[in-house]
């Protein structure tokens, strides 16, 4: 295996960590219509991820920066052809840091109403986003001689990109709620686990057919075991959750996030963005990466970074490990709204 392919590998399991980790971020803001019908919910709700979220945010920065220093033309060509799609999301993903860190700073219900719509409107915009923006690349879009899209923002809402994104936003859901139900107890856990069983069979439906479409149309014959890893999951959660077994559940959830980012991963390789112009100015592993050195640079030191951080994470979740319930969140301490 080559450097290219080493790197090719590494970006794919950064994207598997972020989606695997901040998917279940997004589904806990996009469920607090549905599970934080009270504001103690709602602080329950924010508590199970409030240790984790910002260091699941971690992951999408790695990924980032490798993609920038070991294939800067693909990283080049996606940020100024996806500008629009990526800026929403960044934007979406600031609005939802500034929600959560300072809904307890006011004690009014007014502002934390606010706050509330921007955690929601921070989690649902990208796990829309990033379905519609990895359908793409697998896809392909129209790119030049000169590594330039050319294409415009709303050919990017093609049909499969748009089964894409209601696949990402249905499965971060399912993945919330079973995380919900995993990490609290009482009235919270038992809504969540009702809710997970609900979603289960539609979630079954809409990634089904995503995957199905996207190993017909571009998969190999070798991905056809990661189509049958993510319905065999999917299934198994639908059985799980009728059951109220949120621990095997979220196991379950976990494999198919898994199991459908390798499928894309795996579709894409040897190109990371595929032309349909011509084949001819497809950007491949090869013809974008940095030089030889610059990658055998940057080898050495995910060999010694990476372990300390996915122990330090590992540590962190293990730390926090307990259920949560409404009986231990305490009164507000935020400021009154206006000074007396």
């Amino acid at each position: 295996m080559g450097l290219q392919e080493f790197w090719f590998i590494l970006v794919a399991v950064l994207f598997v960590g972020y989606f695997v980790l901040e998917g279940f971020d997004f589904g806990v803001g996009m469920l607090f219509p549905v599970l934080g019908r009270t504001d103690t919910r709602r602080r329950v709700m924010l508590n199970t991820i409030g240790p984790v979220w910002d260091g699941n945010e971690v992951w999408l920065i790695t990924a980032g920066g490798a993609m920038f220093a070991a294939f800067p033309d693909w990283y080049a060509t996606l940020f100024s052809g996806f500008y629009l799609p990526l800026l929403l999301i960044l934007v979406a993903l600031i609005l939802r840091i500034c929600a959560i860190e300072w809904r307890g700073k006011i004690d009014d219900p007014t502002w934390r109403a606010r706050c509330d719509v921007g955690i929601m409107i921070g989690s649902w915009v990208p796990a829309v986003l990033w379905g519609v923006a990895f359908a793409n690349i697998v896809r392909g879009v129209a790119i030049d001689e000169n590594k330039k899209v050319v294409s415009g923002f709303f050919e990017l809402l093609n049909p499969y990109a748009l089964l894409g994104g209601a696949t990402t936003a249905i499965v971060f859901a399912l993945h919330g709620a079973v995380f919900l139900a995993l990490k609290t107890s009482g009235e919270v856990r038992e809504d969540s686990v009702k809710l997970a069983a609900r979603l289960s069979i539609p979630t079954v439906v809409v990634a089904g057919a995503f995957v199905l479409w996207t190993q017909l149309a571009y998969g190999k014959g070798w991905t056809w075991i990661l189509v049958a890893v993510a319905a065999a999951a999917l299934v198994g959660v639908v059985a799980l959750t009728a059951v109220a077994r949120e621990g095997w559940a979220f196991v379950l959830t976990t494999v198919a996030v898994i199991a459908t980012v390798v499928l894309l991963f795996g579709s894409l390789y040897p190109n990371l963005m595929p032309s349909t112009i011509d084949e001819a100015y497809n950007l491949t592993i090869y013809n974008a990466s940095s030089s030889p050195y610059t990658l055998k640079v940057m080898t050495w030191a995910a060999v010694f970074v990476t372990p300390v951080v996915i122990g330090y994470q590992a540590w962190t979740y293990w730390v926090f490990r307990q259920r949560i319930s409404t009986a231990q969140i305490p009164p507000s301490i935020g400021l009154p709204a206006k000074s007396r």
